[in-house]
């Protein structure tokens, strides 16, 4: 099976609305990582203290087949095209161990994509 990881940097208000999103277009579960970060969009600022605004990253380990219907519901949930709300890639995994349990349900999957 080709195997691929959907990584998403998203607000936290979201990350639940995103991992539903996920998983009723195919995707089994995800990890999820508090995080901080920075972009273009820099921090707010309260009495002269920087609020870090709270960032999760989720992580989607899937069929290769299932990417691009998982991806577009995380955008859409996500409200990706909107400035500030978040980012999703896709990178490609070379080697995956420990998925046994979800290989089934992986080859289902991938078959009614074909």
């Amino acid at each position: 099976m080709n195997f691929k990881l959907i990584i998403a940097m998203i607000k936290t208000d979201v990350t639940d609305k995103i991992v539903t999103a996920a998983k009723a277009a195919g995707g089994t579960g995800a990890t999820i990582i508090p995080a901080r970060g920075t972009g273009i969009h820099e921090a707010k600022t309260f009495f002269g203290l920087t609020l870090e605004v709270q960032t999760d990253v989720v992580l989607f380990l899937l069929e290769a087949s299932l990417v691009a219907p998982v991806l577009d519901s995380i955008n859409q949930a996500g409200r990706l095209k909107e400035a500030g709300t978040g980012i999703a890639f896709v990178v490609d995994v070379e080697h995956a161990v420990g998925l046994e349990s979800q290989l089934e349900h992986f080859r289902r999957a991938a078959e009614s994509h074909d």
